[in-house]
């Protein structure tokens, strides 16, 4: 039997104690820059794992460079550089107008649903859709009696929707990247989940929807071209494009819609492309440096420790797969970020996907399915606070939870899909 020592967990710990103890702190879990917390995990690595300094520099910097690493940060700058130039030329203000401004009396909450479905499948990011929604969908509330609990709900539900299952969100990017898997692929396996639990949403909310709603009433201009650049991921995506010739392309396009339209200067789109690098500095250096926190941890046995002791519950290729859902979902609780989590238990779950025969599809689907139902739900998550914060105490944490259908639906269908799913002879690797 290998001689695993708790010792390798530690800097691991230190992140995760500095990251959650600071959050406490200052009562805001995003204060504190992550990178700097990670940072503080690998100086404690490089002072208490054995060799010499230069050897665990040497690991840490490979684990920086390591070619997914890499890829994960490239693919995160041209994400940012797409979001970015897509809000300058008015495409998000224009998806936001054109559901908004087609919503009839009788579906206000679908359509909010829908369309926050819509917008953070487009631009990748539930975050960025709640700011961009939030205050809108607030005030929708004053259009029907008592729908500010389900338009929340149906808000935070939509945005995770993207969250979890856009091309360019930050969870897809680094499961994809950690688990080797093809976009494509994780795309089809994860949508089959998601756009069931979407449906049933909207069943639920049709017959639970507050009555007496108003005709909501807005304009939008009829620029649809400037739905090209999203249409474009989606097609370009499916056809097994690289993902970085697809974003390099849909910025192309973007940009070629705002010269078009002549709304700026070439050189000002090149700036754009600069600051919607800038716009991603956080996660692009947390990547690289937890990268390297991973491969010093691993070196010293934590990811052959941890899984030693999670395949003492495995049984099977069921109980293997809920594992990684288990593993996602403790990391994300402690840490409150599912891109941070994906990337530290990503070795982890690679491990026991190869070990028990799990589809990569399969296992990376379950790996960002879970780290975003933990993150929807956690009172001291972004997505959660922020909404909170919009309704001026008008709306309650649990209120929130209770109406987030979507939420509820992806964690049921997902268990179900682990636990229906065929099983298979997998071995069950010896750890003597």
């Amino acid at each position: 039997m290998k001689n695993f020592s708790v010792l390798s967990l530690f800097p691991l710990l230190i992140f995760i104690i500095v990251f959650i103890g600071s959050g406490i702190y200052f009562n805001d879990f995003y204060k504190f820059p992550s990178p700097i917390a990670a940072l503080i995990g690998v100086l404690v690595a490089l002072f208490i794992f054995k060799g010499t300094m230069n050897q665990k520099i040497e690991t840490f910097i490979k684990g920086c460079g390591d070619s997914k690493i890499i890829t994960m940060c490239t693919i995160y700058l041209l994400a940012g550089a797409f979001t970015t130039i897509t809000k300058a030329i008015g495409a998000t203000d224009f998806i936001v107008a054109l559901g908004i401004g087609n919503i009839t009396p009788n579906f206000l909450i679908i359509g909010v649903f829908i369309i926050s479905c819509i917008l953070s499948f487009s631009i990748g990011t539930s975050v960025g859709c709640i700011v961009a929604l939030g205050p809108i969908v607030i005030g929708l509330s004053n259009f029907s009696i008592d729908s500010l609990p389900m338009l929340a709900g149906a808000l935070l539900g939509g945005a995770m929707f993207g969250d979890n299952l856009s091309l360019i969100s930050d969870t897809t990017i680094a499961a994809t990247q950690v688990m080797d898997c093809k976009m494509k692929d994780k795309l089809l396996a994860n949508f089959k989940i998601a756009i069931t639990a979407a449906i049933l949403t909207l069943v639920v909310i049709y017959f639970n929807q507050p009555p007496n709603a108003e005709l909501v009433e807005t304009s939008h201009n009829n620029q649809y071209q400037l739905l090209i650049p999203y249409i474009s991921i989606v097609i370009l995506s499916l056809i097994g494009l690289h993902v970085f010739l697809v974003l390099i392309t849909s910025i192309i396009l973007a940009i070629g819609i705002g010269l078009f339209t002549y709304q700026f200067e070439f050189i000002e789109y090149m700036q754009m492309i600069y600051d919607g690098f800038l716009s991603v500095n956080e996660i692009f250096l947390l990547s690289l440096i937890t990268g390297g926190l991973a491969a010093l941890i691993e070196k010293a046995g934590g990811i052959d420790y941890m899984i030693h002791y999670i395949q003492k519950i495995i049984k099977g290729t069921k109980t293997a797969t809920a594992a990684i859902g288990l593993v996602v979902s403790f990391v994300n609780s402690a840490v409150a970020n599912n891109t941070v989590a994906i990337i530290i238990s990503g070795p982890i779950a690679k491990k026991i996907a190869a070990d028990y025969q799990i589809e990569k599809a399969k296992a990376t689907s379950i790996l960002d399915i879970f780290s975003c139902v933990v993150q929807g739900i956690i009172p001291y998550g972004a997505q959660v606070l922020i909404l909170l914060s919009l309704t001026d105490k008008k709306l309650g944490y649990f209120d929130l939870i209770s109406e987030s259908y979507y939420l509820m639906f992806l964690f049921i269908i997902t268990l179900l899909v682990i636990i229906f799913s065929k099983k298979r002879n997998s071995p069950h690797l010896s750890n003597s």
